[in-house]
């Protein structure tokens, strides 16, 4: 007969294995070749080359399996450089991406549409920004952001998102907290994705409150672990972060949270896993699996 040691040895061995074969996949890398592929016009920034074959050298010296690209603000709407990375990938099946259209354009749903049809099951959100600071009038047209979240195209668009079986990823500030939370709960077949923490350090003592505030918003929201120097006031591996994943994992749940920013240099990796060390290390192994890419295999159907 097993004793309750034993068992407790054979359940921890399971765990243990099962966090040994659970993926890792970075939920937010960008890629620019601005040589190859111009920035748009509208471009909000023109940051440096962070190339694909780069990546690709990167990525398997990393022990990355599968990563996001979330295509980036200076390419806007023009997606060409996304559909080379999916063309040129190695292995085969190693990304899936974000689109950017301007979610109050009545073409937009069309469009997403047409994305999707050309690149099945490869696009798996539509990323909205919303980071203007409290108080500034919301854009209708430019570069693509800081459109009124509460405008009825806006709701036509996420609509649209939950019917294609994509995400609404939400890269916003902290005062937009209540607008995310209420489109999150009108949708509920839409995942929703908190980037980067919801920048809760850009907000005032309570915005960490505000953003965890969404959970309860739907079973479908997911706080993503990534942006870190948007909150921390504190150098890599930013241990202050440890008290905020503390009070996320009791708001969201070890399920209901990614991972993402794991760098394009060996470097860049070591940093983020001592990030994840510091502020995750204290979670049970199969938690911490979860995180660091369970999670994200069965949101993003890798």
């Amino acid at each position: 007969m097993t004793t309750r040691r034993e068992t407790i040895a054979i359940l921890a061995g399971s765990v243990a294995a099962a966090a040994a074969k659970a993926p890792v996949i970075d939920t937010h890398i960008h890629l620019f070749e601005p040589d190859k592929f111009p920035y748009h016009a509208s471009a909000t920034y023109q940051p440096p080359a962070e190339p694909l074959e780069k990546y690709l050298q990167f990525a398997p010296m990393a022990g990355v399996d599968h990563a996001i690209i979330v295509h980036p603000e200076p390419y806007q709407d023009d997606h060409r450089y996304l559909e080379h990375c999916f063309a040129q990938e190695r292995p085969r099946g190693l990304f899936k991406g974000t689109c950017l259209f301007d979610p109050i354009d009545p073409a937009t749903p069309a469009r997403m549409a047409e994305i999707a049809k050309r690149h099945p099951g490869r696009i798996v959100a539509l990323r909205i920004h919303a980071t203007d600071n409290p108080g500034d009038a919301p854009t209708r047209s430019g570069a693509i952001k800081n459109r009124d979240l509460k405008d009825a195209a806006m709701k036509k668009t996420s609509a649209a998102a939950a019917k294609l079986g994509m995400a609404v990823q939400m890269h916003f500030a902290p005062h937009h907290a209540a607008e995310v939370s209420s489109l999150a709960a009108e949708f509920k077949d839409l995942s929703v994705i908190l980037d980067h923490m919801g920048r809760f350090g850009q907000g005032g003592p309570a915005a960490l409150d505000y953003v965890l505030r969404i959970a309860s918003a739907s079973p479908r929201v997911y706080f993503k672990f990534s942006g870190w120097s948007y909150s921390s006031k504190q150098p890599a591996p930013h241990r202050d972060m440890e008290p905020v994943l503390r009070k996320t994992v009791g708001a969201f749940g070890a399920q209901r949270i990614l991972w993402g920013g794991l760098g394009h240099s060996v470097e860049d990796h070591r940093e983020a896993k001592a990030v994840f060390d510091a502020a995750l290390g204290w979670l049970p192994a199969g938690d911490q699996a979860m995180i660091r890419g369970g999670n994200a295999k069965k949101l993003f159907r890798f």
